[in-house]
């Protein structure tokens, strides 16, 4: 609106001067090349850029030179290639000329829209709703290159329905049919841009990347398409520098943007933006800075060719993504014959003459004098002063002249919608009959490739990737080392040839750009608190994790196999060894060697007490009982045996039901023999009917009994979750113990209360017992022997629940053999004494004499 409200007001003006005076023939804005014709085509260029020249002394002392860009001259170099071409063509519009008119487009609306009102009117001076024109020859508009300019003159040339050709990169907010109607963007919508950079960071494995974009429309949506791509593949922005468009009235301080890339740690930096914008500015002065950096750009950004080039500079080895196209093989001979004196009326060569050659101009006509306008070729220049190979915006222009020149030949043969008249031999086209085809219109350009005018048909872009080369003396290349295809499959969309890119060190080398160094094998990532995911530490991978790989694959460890363990490195799993407490180790032959000796000396016991069955001591403890207690014993110390070895299900069920039973019967008979003991003592008191108990030899009966009863439980337990065999892959490092599992863990503990409580009546008769006489009374060491016996086992779970694996089992072997040696010791080894060493007290006489003294 603003556009239209400025564009209206100047239509009031009823006379305004379009030219600017200058001396020496200086830039005008009413500049302008024109080649008659049946047909014109007109073109609205940016062929002049503003430079800083005071870029090392501040913002203050700033001053601005406009000059020719020799570069986007290139433009109307292949607007001119390109008729001519058409012009030699029978096939195309034949006997019909086509003329051009070159136009100035400013990088601000003032300029752009002066010349646009020139090019309306005709003459140098304005006259409101009046055109000094004698004959409108123009079809088509093409404008570019940024969005700036095909933005204003869209809204001006929609007002008349006039085609508009936009050359400049693809522009979301241009492809608004309601706003510009009759514009049509030659350039293919860049949407995998962002992708083919990713792939490009993720193949050097660089993720950490700095940004330097152009503070426009466009680059906001790039960097909105580029930052979540990045996230979604694990790289990190190390920052964000948007540099404001800039045009002469309003220069940048190329200081204030450059701080991040010197003192930063980003050694890779994207860059996005126009030319025209302050990147210029800044990356004027980044050239004297040389901050070593890879550059990674787009080929529509030009700022390479604006430095000087007397050192290796810190822009050699950058990285450039060009949209590919084929090459117009014609066009750089073409380039070698243009000159002055065969285009003596471009006003814009003249001056690149000038400027090149050092040609005077005339003052009066602003045009070469003649005897220095057939000296030289552009083809002979520095390539960073004229690049000869046609470049994607020149590609552009070329598609847009024959775009203009298919659709009036397809008007001209189906006169569709026509009205052609001859007028002194000249056809007569209406411009704005020409949108309906131009909307539909598809070729094949002469270099074989598909043009495509409907951006909802338009193939997906490809890009050459190319390395800059810019070494001493100007001698620059831009060598192709690389291909992205978007619609290619996943992983095979990038090729590379890594081998050619020179890179800013002058080496082959790829330079490392990480926030981090990447963990080694064994380690882990943690994240930095307060920074990008980039950011992190190594930590040691825990006990039993591994870590063998880098890079993003590593932020967690992996835990190894069950039936293997990590390195000490924790680089790798290692395969556990398989044990169990087997006889060959330290252990197992410790526990059984203490089992069979205490076997061997349990049967020597009960030996003795066979031989000496008839003395007064063994009489007087209850033969019977002793014997069974003896073989019990000697059992308890047999199945202990039944721990050591490999088990097997046999083993693992003997192991817990031979146990419950043996000690059944070993305490059962201690019980009895308690019991025996105190009923002996009570039936000596007079009064007592109770002899007849003693007689029946009912305490015998007590281990049947406590035994079935310990049986019935055991039963229960194999009949509801037996013991079964088991691994245990964790108590260990490094080893796999097989042993018995316990299967339920509640009959387990059924048992073993089962026997404490047999344990605590035997130690309480014992205990109740232990004041008899002592001639027939061995309560004492009964009761000695049960609080040992008891003592062992409650120790026994706690010790027994904090062990595991092999030592769990040593544990219950040894709990065993101490609770058996126990009994043993405590009833057995005191009569022994006195049957072997003191024979004088085994005899009745003095039982006797001693109970007599009592």
């Amino acid at each position: 609106m603003t556009f239209l409200i400025y564009f209206f007001l100047t239509l009031k003006l009823t006379m305004l001067p379009c030219e600017l005076k200058f001396e020496s023939c200086l830039v005008s804005l009413a500049d302008n090349v024109y080649q008659d014709g049946d047909i014109v085509i007109s073109a609205f260029l940016p062929l002049y850029t503003y430079q800083n020249l005071q870029h090392s002394r501040g913002p203050e002392n700033t001053d601005v030179n406009t000059r020719i860009n020799s570069n986007n001259y290139q433009f109307a170099i292949t607007l001119i290639f390109a008729i001519e071409e058409i012009q030699r063509n029978p096939f195309i519009l034949p006997n019909v000329s086509l003329g051009y008119g070159i136009y100035l487009a400013g990088p601000h609306y003032i300029e752009t829209t002066y010349s646009f009102l020139f090019w309306l009117t005709g003459e140098h001076r304005f006259i409101p709703n009046y055109t000094c024109k004698r004959e409108e020859k123009s079809v088509a508009a093409i404008t570019g290159t940024t969005w700036e300019i095909s933005s204003l003159l869209g809204t001006f040339l929609g007002l008349y329905k006039y085609p508009q050709l936009v050359f400049g990169a693809f522009e979301r907010n241009l492809n608004d049919p309601g706003k510009y109607p009759s514009l049509y963007q030659m350039a293919t919508k860049e949407s995998s841009l962002a992708l083919g950079m990713v792939l490009l960071m993720i193949n050097f494995r660089w993720n950490w990347v700095g940004l330097v974009i152009s503070e426009e429309e466009k680059g906001v949506q790039f960097v909105s398409e580029l930052v979540p791509e990045m996230d979604r593949n694990g790289l990190c922005v190390a920052f964000i520098d948007m540099i404001p468009i800039m045009h002469k009235y309003n220069l940048v301080s190329p200081r204030e943007y450059y701080a991040d890339i010197m003192m930063g740690s980003a050694k890779i930096i994207v860059i996005y933006g126009v030319t025209d914008s302050a990147l210029g500015v800044v990356f004027s002065i980044w050239k004297y800075l040389l901050p070593w950096r890879i550059w990674v750009t787009t080929s529509q950004w030009e700022v390479f060719t604006t430095m000087k080039h007397f050192i290796l500079d810190s822009f050699h080895g950058s990285l450039i993504f060009s949209q590919h196209h084929g090459e117009v093989s014609t066009f750089k001979d073409f380039v070698k014959t243009f000159t002055p004196s065969k285009y003596p009326e471009d006003i814009f060569l003249a001056r690149l003459w000038k400027i090149y050659f050092n040609c005077t101009m005339s003052k009066d006509s602003c045009k070469a004098i003649e005897n220095c306008s057939s000296r030289g070729s552009l083809a002979w220049l520095p390539w960073y002063h004229f690049d000869k190979a046609m470049s994607i915006g020149s590609y552009h222009v070329y598609n847009a002249v024959y775009a203009v020149a298919h659709t009036l030949h397809k008007m001209l043969i189906q006169q569709v919608d026509m009205q052609a008249m001859k007028n002194g031999g000249r056809m007569k086209f209406p411009p704005w009959k020409l949108n309906r085809m131009l909307k539909t219109i598809r070729f094949t350009n002469p270099i074989g490739d598909p043009v495509n005018l409907n951006p909802s048909e338009q193939f997906r872009v490809e890009y050459d990737i190319l390395n800059f080369w810019n070494f001493p003396q100007g001698l620059a290349y831009k060598v192709k080392v690389g291909k992205f295809s978007p619609y290619f499959p996943p992983g095979q969309q990038l090729s590379l040839s890594e081998d050619r890119i020179e890179w800013s060190t002058g080496g082959r080398e790829t330079p490392i750009s990480v926030c981090s160094e990447s963990c080694p094998p064994g380690f882990r990532k943690i994240l930095q608190e307060g920074k990008a995911v980039c950011c992190f530490d190594c930590s040691l991978c825990p006990e039993n994790e591994f870590s063998n790989r880098t890079g993003k694959y590593m932020d967690h460890c992996v835990k190894c196999p069950d039936d293997q363990y990590a390195s000490t490195e924790r680089t790798h799993c290692i395969q556990k060894v398989v044990t169990f407490l087997a006889y060959e180790s330290p252990l197992g032959i410790t526990l059984a060697g203490m089992a069979l000796c205490l076997c061997t000396l349990t049967g020597l016991v009960l030996v003795v007490f066979v031989k000496h069955q008839n003395t007064p001591v063994v009489k007087a403890n209850n033969r019977t009982l002793s014997y069974i207690l003896l073989i019990s014993l000697t059992f308890c110390f047999l199945c202990s045996l039944l721990f050591v070895g490999q088990p097997n299900t046999a083993t693992c069920i003997l192991q817990q039901i031979t146990f419950g039973v043996v000690f059944t019967v070993a305490v059962s008979s201690v019980l009895a023999k308690t019991i025996t003991v105190v009923l002996a003592f009570k039936i000596t008191t007079p009064g007592r009917k109770i002899r007849w108990l003693l007689k029946s030899g009912a305490p015998k009966c007590i281990i049947p009994i406590c035994t079935i009863i310990q049986i019935i439980i055991c039963g229960i337990w194999l009949g509801i979750s037996p013991p079964f065999v088991d691994t245990d892959a964790h108590s260990e490092h490094g080893q796999i113990i097989i042993l018995c599992n316990k299967g339920s863990v509640t009959a387990f503990y059924c048992v073993l209360g089962y026997l404490g409580t047999l344990s605590m009546g035997s130690f309480t008769m014992a205990f109740l017992g232990r004041n008899l006489p002592d001639t027939f009374n061995e309560a004492k060491f009964l009761t000695f022997s049960m609080l040992v016996f008891c003592s062992v086992w409650v120790t026994f779970l706690p010790v027994y629940h904090s062990t595991k694996g092999k030592v769990m089992v040593a544990v219950e072997v040894f709990s065993i053999l101490a609770s058996s040696t126990a009994l043993l010791g405590c009833i057995f080894i005191p009569k022994c004494y006195i049957i072997l060493m003191r024979h004088d007290k085994n005899s009745l006489k003095v039982i006797r004499d001693k109970a007599h003294w009592k």
